[in-house]
């Protein structure tokens, strides 16, 4: 077997109604791609939604080579998981619950099916001999939970994990070893006026 190397980001920062991309998430993803462009990916793979899309097309232009993209419904944004007040941390689980409880019951259902999904399509080594190079770009819940199931965290800390948009993270899948992340949420691709956007905004002070 071969090992995956999945090459996970968030969108690019959206208009107010997350329809598209602002032209702040346009630069985010042209840059991301720039950085991305010596990377010989075998597919990139996006979310059906028009941020997502956008985010990768703009990457996949800067990449080139006629590397293939796919929209994926298992890559979109959902929740992930819904966890029960005795697992949360006492200080915050109010908090986290009052949160959560703006999601349906059937929203809940269709993200715990969509995340085995996800987790089937987009992690673990591959077949054959080769390694494998993918670009997967989402949402801020989906690359939380690969985030926490890769280093195997609680299953409730998707909701503290926040990723900026068009930031950069790399999981390594080996075959015969435990998930490797190698890169996480960095954004050195960005100048300092288009970093941590999608975080609460006192973080936009860090540099």
């Amino acid at each position: 077997m071969g090992s995956r190397y999945l090459f996970l980001t968030r969108h690019g920062e959206t208009l107010p109604d997350g329809t598209a991309l602002t032209e702040t998430g346009s630069r985010q993803a042209r840059l991301l791609g720039r950085r991305l462009a010596n990377t010989s990916f075998d597919v990139i793979h996006h979310g059906p939604l028009a941020r997502a899309e956008q985010t990768a097309k703009l990457i996949a232009d800067q990449v080139g080579g006629d590397v293939p993209l796919h929209a994926v419904e298992a890559a979109g944004d959902y929740i992930p998981y819904m966890p029960q007040r005795a697992e949360l941390p006492a200080e915050s689980a109010d908090l986290l619950l009052s949160f959560l409880s703006q999601f349906t019951i059937l929203e809940r259902q269709r993200g715990a099916k969509l995340v085995k999904e996800a987790v089937a399509r987009f992690t673990g080594p591959v077949e054959g001999d080769e390694d494998r190079y993918e670009l997967l770009v989402t949402h801020n819940y989906l690359a939380g939970w690969l985030i926490r199931e890769a280093q195997e965290s609680p299953r409730w800390r998707w909701l503290a994990l926040n990723h900026a948009n068009a930031a950069l993270t790399v999981i390594q899948y080996a075959p015969g070893r435990a998930p490797e992340l190698l890169v996480f949420n960095d954004m050195g691709h960005l100048p300092v006026d288009l970093r941590w956007t999608g975080f609460p905004r006192e973080f936009r002070t860090l540099s």
